[in-house]
């Protein structure tokens, strides 16, 4: 399935990723889709893109430079009510999906991420029952993993609470944070 037939109207696509070559990717791929296309890689842009270029569809990073995707998606919904937002993260969790959909974002893609899965992401607003059941439990790395994202989030993302909370140290827990998480 190929979307490469162009958008019978310019939609407008505002890519939020301070992966800069990430958001080149993006930018070519939509671009060739016939969406006008803006990258920005930082929540200050952010803002101020979403008000001025007035997109019909946001994708949001979940973990950008110094601050949450999660704290900035509130603000772009109210900046831009008409936009649908996706976010997008290489740093997945339960608890964070959970909460993107809560505060508005339609939905929550795991990174590497292509165009054509993104454009369906933003199209699918109704959940599927046919979704598969995963086969085995999650592994006890993942089960820790998702446990850390539950705490850091009930701290708001402060590190040395969430390190109290879980009886480590905070340069532990910030070692974690920093590895991606695995997948099962």
């Amino acid at each position: 399935m190929s979307s490469e037939a162009p958008v019978e109207e310019s939609l407008r696509i505002l890519v939020i990723d301070d992966d800069e070559v990430f958001g080149q990717v993006l930018d070519r791929a939509f671009s060739k889709r016939g969406y006008e296309v803006t990258v920005v890689q930082d929540e200050h842009q952010a803002l101020e893109k979403s008000r001025d270029f007035e997109p019909d569809y946001i994708t949001l990073d979940l973990k950008l430079e110094g601050s949450s995707g999660l704290n900035l998606l509130p603000q772009l919904i109210e900046a831009s009510p008409q936009s649908k937002i996706v976010v997008l993260t290489g740093y997945s969790s339960i608890a964070t999906a959970v909460e993107a959909i809560k505060l508005g974002a339609v939905n929550y893609l795991c990174k590497p991420a292509d165009a054509d899965e993104i454009l369906a992401a933003f199209q699918k607003q109704e959940g599927n029952p046919d979704t598969p059941l995963a086969e085995q439990p999650m592994s006890v790395n993942r089960l820790t993993w998702e446990h850390i994202q539950k705490v850091l989030h009930e701290h708001e993302g402060n590190i040395s609470a969430t390190a109290r909370a879980l009886g480590m140290h905070r340069r532990t827990l910030q070692r974690k944070l920093q590895k991606r998480p695995v997948r099962r």
